[in-house]
This record gives C-alpha cells, sequence and structure tokens, in this order.
C-alpha cells in the first residue's frame, strides 16, 4: 500500500506537471505556427480567388441591372425638365446616356471593386486570422493545457494508480 500510495502521488504530479508543461508548450507552438501559416496561405488564396470570381460576377450583373434601370427611370423623370431640346435629340441621348453608363460603369465598378475587395479583403484576414490565431491559439492552449492537464492528469492518476496499484 505505501508503495501503491507513494507511485499514485509521485506519477500523477510528475506525469501531470511533466505533460502539461510539454503539451502546452509544443501544442502552442505547432498549432500556432501550423494554424497561422495554414490559415494565411488557405485564406488569402481562397478569399482572393472567390472574392474575386464572386463580386466580378455578383456586380456586373448586378450594376448592369441596377444601373440600367435607374438611369432610365431618373432620365425619364428627370432629364425632361433639364434638356429643352427636340423629342428626338433627347431621346437619342437618354437611349446613349443610359446604354453608356450602365455598361462603362457596371463593367468598371465591378471589375475595380472585385479586385479591390478580392485583394484587400485576402491581405487583410490572412493577416489578420494569422496573427490572431497564433497569439490566441499559443496563449489559450498553454495556459488551458497546463492548468487542465496537471488537474485532470494528477487526480485521475491518483484514482487510478491507487486503485489498481
Amino acid at each position: 500500500t505505501y508503495l501503491s500510495i507513494y507511485l499514485s502521488i509521485y506519477l500523477s504530479i510528475y506525469l501531470s506537471f511533466y505533460l502539461s508543461i510539454y503539451l502546452s508548450i509544443y501544442l502552442s507552438i505547432y498549432l500556432s505556427i501550423y494554424l497561422s501559416i495554414y490559415l494565411s496561405i488557405y485564406l488569402s488564396i481562397y478569399l482572393s480567388i472567390y472574392l474575386f470570381i464572386y463580386l466580378s460576377i455578383y456586380l456586373s450583373i448586378y450594376l448592369s441591372i441596377y444601373l440600367s434601370i435607374y438611369l432610365s427611370i431618373s432620365q425619364s423623370i428627370y432629364l425632361p425638365m433639364l434638356i429643352t431640346y427636340s423629342y428626338t435629340s433627347y431621346l437619342q441621348f437618354t437611349i446613349y446616356l443610359s446604354t453608356y453608363l450602365s455598361i462603362y460603369l457596371s463593367i468598371y465598378l465591378s471589375i475595380y471593386l472585385s479586385i479591390y475587395l478580392s485583394i484587400y479583403l485576402s491581405i487583410y484576414l490572412s493577416i489578420y486570422l494569422s496573427i490572431y490565431l497564433s497569439i490566441y491559439l499559443s496563449i489559450y492552449l498553454s495556459i488551458y493545457l497546463s492548468i487542465y492537464l496537471s488537474i485532470y492528469l494528477s487526480i485521475y492518476l491518483s484514482i487510478y494508480l491507487s486503485i489498481y496499484l
């Protein structure tokens, strides 16, 4: 019984401290480096491709429809008040302006915004997430694992070893 008590206490304390320190350091370093590198690369590539494709398609469709409707309505309401030319010149002007602006603005804004947002968001999110995850995971895992493993292993091993030895 003396040997079992001694071994249970010794092994529980030793293993709890050793494993908690070792695992907390190892896991915090490994996971922080791995996740920060992996997520920064993955998110930058994924978000840049996804956002570029999604935004370019979405914005080109949305802006072309929206601008063509908006410009045609706004021109039919506001331009007769401003333009006092003949009806044919007004009609030609509105058709030209609505077509030109809807196509130009939809293409320009879709390309510009998709490129800008994809680059900005991919860089921002990759940097932010890599820094955040590396710091957060290293601190959280080291503290959590050291406390959890030391308490859990000391209690579990002392009970387990005292019963079975």
